[in-house]
């Protein structure tokens, strides 16, 4: 099981124990992920790094000074 975090500009868009798909965008030299439907985004992560499942199930909400960030599990 891997988790990985991803930023949330608001609440209530998803809840604990949602599924949910994400895409993966390129940039020159890294890769990214968004939840679908552009409701929260990753950072950037390396070749190494990169998530290979394409939906995952939400194990966490937290709100905090920078924003509001999900926790989504994998299997991987």
């Amino acid at each position: 099981m891997r988790q990985e975090d991803f930023k949330m500009e608001r609440p209530g868009l998803v809840n604990v124990g949602d599924r949910v798909e994400i895409t993966e965008g390129k940039l020159p030299n890294a890769w990214y992920y968004t939840v679908e439907p552009a409701v929260a985004m990753s950072g950037n992560y390396t070749f190494r790094e990169k998530i290979k499942s394409k939906e995952g199930i939400v194990k966490d909400i937290k709100e905090t000074d920078r924003g509001f960030y999900i926790t989504v599990a994998f299997d991987e």
